[in-house]
């Protein structure tokens, strides 16, 4: 992990917050420090960290309730901290989703690889993300499309036909097939039967 990172810390315990930071500083991050939930969303929320390291069992908001306000405000990777290995604590931590799990106390290179783990999974959830919305877009476009047609056909025009018509009226505009498609359907509603 070459890049310099804004990394948020949340940890009841301060001898775990300064072990934590004096890692992250030798290896040239920013560190961010929270000693409870309720401050942890805070700081997440005013400094925009790369990545969240949070205790799971801390005051007033446990890391894994902070971890869920966090990521419906901003998305970021979040690895949780904890000294206990509960299934039902994983299981928790696997629905926000969090992306990475380290038991305490932490030791520097599970820490790097961690964290190094935690950013690549994040950055290819939000790969698969925008791909999902790009395909759904594509989707209701093509549908939008194709019912564009079938009013242009009921007119008389032939299938071949009335695509290349969608596809010229966009092109002599310079909007996309999308619009044009709509405009078509409010039109053919709008009309008398």
């Amino acid at each position: 992990m070459n890049k310099q990172l804004r990394v948020l810390i949340a940890d009841d315990e301060s001898i775990i917050r300064m072990g934590l930071r004096t890692i992250l500083g030798e290896l040239g991050h920013t560190v961010l420090s929270a000693a409870d939930g309720v401050e942890a969303v805070t700081l997440a929320h005013r400094e925009s960290p790369d990545i969240a390291l949070l205790d799971v069992r801390m005051p007033f908001k446990d890391g894994l309730e902070a971890a869920t306000e966090i990521v419906k405000n901003r998305a970021m990777p979040i690895v949780i901290l904890t000294a206990y290995n509960e299934g039902q604590l994983l299981d928790r931590a696997a629905a926000i989703p969090v992306q990475g799990y380290l038991i305490k106390p932490v030791k520097r290179d599970d820490l790097i690889s961690t964290m190094r783990v935690a950013m690549a999974t994040f950055a290819g959830q939000r790969e698969l993300v925008e791909k999902v919305d790009d395909l759904e877009e594509k989707l209701t476009a093509r549908k939008l499309i194709d019912r564009a047609k079938g009013v242009l056909m009921k007119q008389g025009m032939g299938e071949e036909e009335s695509y290349h018509e969608i596809q010229i009226r966009a092109r002599s505009r310079r909007t996309t097939m999308s619009q044009v498609a709509q405009e078509i359907i409010t039109k053919s509603q709008a009309m008398p039967a």
